[in-house]
Order: structure tokens, then sequence, then C-alpha cells
């Protein structure tokens, strides 16, 4: 993939595959047979789709960079290199849209869990639109925090640890009308000490619901590092609820997909409807400040040795470089040991499918642009959809207390 001098973390902008790096993501996908088996008979348009939902969502993150860099907003807080914890995990789950008339499950993402919100179809215009605070925004200008429940996307909730209590009621919901349907939020390393997190984990688990938690353990909350407020493994916490689990490689978006795809086909099953919930640990780095603006304290705050080590980890080197190196013709989907050839072809493919990710993403900043010049909200509107008996987006015009 391009590069972006000016965005990208230094240890990617001149970033190559490394060997040993590449047959330890290789000899994750091998090392459980049942994940091996999920992953073999993944389609190449699927791959592809994968390959695409990266992009978009570091795309996505740049976007927000650049403005921040030309003072279009303020701040924005990214999730550079821990896209695939996002992306395998919501292509695990079923994404139809209520719109079209299937039923979907239903993902809870933290702000920086962004791709969820693209790659469950809302757009990218959208997404951006809820920074500049638009009247064509999700949240009508209100909130950067966006979602959409027609699509399966419930917006994030600022105080940490509040979407699992909550995504453990809409699982709820699901098994009381016998939906064969999953909920799934993910929760950072620092905000499993929040109450919420622990209110709701044993909720789901004494009601055994269709729930799925990530604990997106990126080693680090705000600028505190995980060993300064944490003791032992986030996987003990799988035994202390009594519940089902295991870890994944959160850099590795196959082995993501894979470890989301066992627990949503078990929490899914009408038959055993006591399977869950499941609690699954992504063991990643965030290559960033909590947010833009203390990107320099972060790298105050941990060893340059982590940084380099996981900057050879990005996830999206490396499942670029496993395409291209497999056996997997991308354009016809055959497996096929001409390697000289294979190579090109599908490094063609993957050129190809970048530059209409960036296309896509770059209109899509011009339409948020243009939402900011010409749809800000109006000051009479913010009344409107406060209250359920409104009646419309535009708050009342009569002067007093709201009906």
């Amino acid at each position: 993939m391009i590069r972006y001098s000016a965005f990208d973390p230094p240890e990617y902008i001149n970033w190559s595959p490394d060997a040993d790096v590449g047959e330890e993501y290789r000899r994750r996908l091998r090392s459980d047979p049942r994940r091996s088996e999920i992953i073999g008979v993944l389609e190449a348009k699927q791959l592809i789709a994968m390959y695409e939902g990266l992009l978009r969502n570091r795309l996505h993150d740049i976007t927000l960079k650049r403005w921040v860099k030309q003072g279009i907003t303020s701040k924005a807080w990214l999730g550079t290199g821990e896209e695939a914890t996002t992306i395998g995990a919501v292509h695990a789950l079923d994404r139809g849209t209520e719109e079209d008339g299937t039923r979907t499950d239903v993902v809870a993402p933290m702000i920086r869990n962004a791709g969820a919100c693209h790659e469950f179809g809302m757009g990218v215009a959208d997404m951006l639109r809820g920074y500049l605070g638009t009247a064509d925004s999700p949240t009508r200008g209100r909130d950067l925090h966006i979602g959409d429940l027609k699509k399966g996307v419930l917006a994030p909730i600022s105080p940490v640890g509040v979407m699992v209590p909550v995504s453990a009621g809409i699982a709820l919901g699901f098994k009381a009308r016998r939906e064969a349907r999953v909920a799934l939020t993910w929760i950072g390393d620092g905000s499993t000490k929040a109450g919420p997190f622990h209110e709701g984990m044993n909720f789901a688990a004494a009601a055994r619901l269709p729930l799925i938690v990530i604990i997106q353990n990126n080693q680090v909350a705000l600028g505190t590092r995980l060993d300064q407020y944490n003791r032992g493994s986030f996987m003990e916490f799988i035994g202390a609820y009594g519940v089902e689990g295991w870890g994944f490689d959160g850099n590795n978006v196959l082995d993501a997909y894979a470890a989301v795809k066992i627990a949503a086909d078990r929490a899914r099953r009408i038959e055993t409807r006591d399977r869950g919930p499941f609690l699954l640990v992504a063991e990643t780095f965030r290559m960033g400040g909590h947010a833009t603006h203390d990107e320099r304290e972060a790298r105050k705050t941990f060893p340059s040795g982590l940084f380099e080590y996981w900057g050879k980890r990005d996830p999206i080197g490396l499942f670029e470089n496993y395409l291209i190196e497999g056996d997997l013709d991308l354009a016809t989907g055959r497996r096929e040991r001409r390697k000289a050839a294979l190579r090109q072809s599908n490094t063609d493919l993957l050129r190809d499918a970048e530059a209409k990710v960036i296309a896509e993403v770059e209109r899509a900043a011009e339409d948020a642009l243009e939402s900011a010049r010409s749809r800000m909200p109006n000051p009479e509107t913010a009344g409107g959809g406060v209250f359920s008996d409104a009646g419309s987006e535009e708050a009342p015009k009569a002067a007093g207390v709201p009906r």
C-alpha cells in the first residue's frame, strides 16, 4: 500500500515485509486446526473485501489526521495499527440491513473501531461529517460518536465500559425473541477497570447471552502503560466470569476473523442458546497517542523498541504480503503454483483495490467538506429529536417548555 510520510507512523513509512514476522503471521494461521479450516474456505472476493476494509479504515483515519494538521478539526481519535482487530471481527458477522429486509448482527464500536461503521454499511462521508458536526451528519451535528441502528451499528457512549452492559441488553433482546443474532462490542484494556464492564460481563454470563466482548489490549490507557494499572493476564478474565473465550493476534486480520467466527457461530445457534457470552482477547498496539494532540507523549511513554516491534507488524502490510506471496490467484480464486506471474497478478489486483478505496475516501472527504461549507446546523433545530413527542427534527416553534 501507499505510505504517507506526513501522516503515517515513522515505522510504517518505509515498511517492507520482515521474513521472520511473515513466518510468524503464517504460523499463527496454521496453529489452530479449526481456525485454519475457517480461513481455508474463504473466497478471493472475501479476502479482497477484508483488504479494502483495512485500507478504508486506515485512510479514514489519515483523512482525519490531515484535517487536524490543516486546522479543519481540533483533534481525532485514531486506530492506526489496530485495524485488524476491528475489520476481521466485523467480517465474521452477519451484515445485512433492516432496510433491505434482512436481520443483522449488532456492533457497538469504540471510537477507535471506526472501521466497524463503514464495514456495516455506513458511508465514510457520513462518518467524516460526524467530526465536522454538519446538519446532515448521523447525529445532525450534535456529537462525533456516530452509529446507525438500521445498519446494526450502535453509536459509542463516551463513558468507558458502558457499551458492555448496553450490548448485553441488546443480546438479551435477541435471546428473548429467539433471533439468531449476535451482539459484539470492544473494550479497551484500560476500560476493563471500569465498573460497567464487570457488571455487564457478569449479567451476560449469568443470563448466557449471545454477546461477544473483545478486550482490545493496545498496551496503554490514555498515557498510562498497562503495567502501571494491571496485574496478570486478560486471559484469566475468561475463567473469572465462567465464560468461553480465547485470544487472537490483533494485528492478523485472518486470525481475528476466525476467532470471532467461531464465537459468533456458537452464540447464534438457537438450539444451544445457553452458549455465551464469549470473551476474546486481542493483543495489539496503538501506533500513536490517545488522540492526535498527544502523539509526542505516546513516544515518551514507551521505549522506541516497542514501536519498532509493532511497526514491523503493520496489519495492512502483513496481510498484503500474505496475499501476494500466497498460492491463491485473487483474480480467479484458484490455487496456483506459478509463483512469479501469480505474485505480479495479485500485486496488480491489490493495487486496483487500493486505487478504488482511495478514490472512495477522497470523494467522501470532499462531500463532507461541502457539507461543512453549506449545511451546518441551524441553532433553532437543537431541540428536535430530543423529546419523543416532538414529532419532527425541528424544535417546537412555541416558546417555553417543550411539549
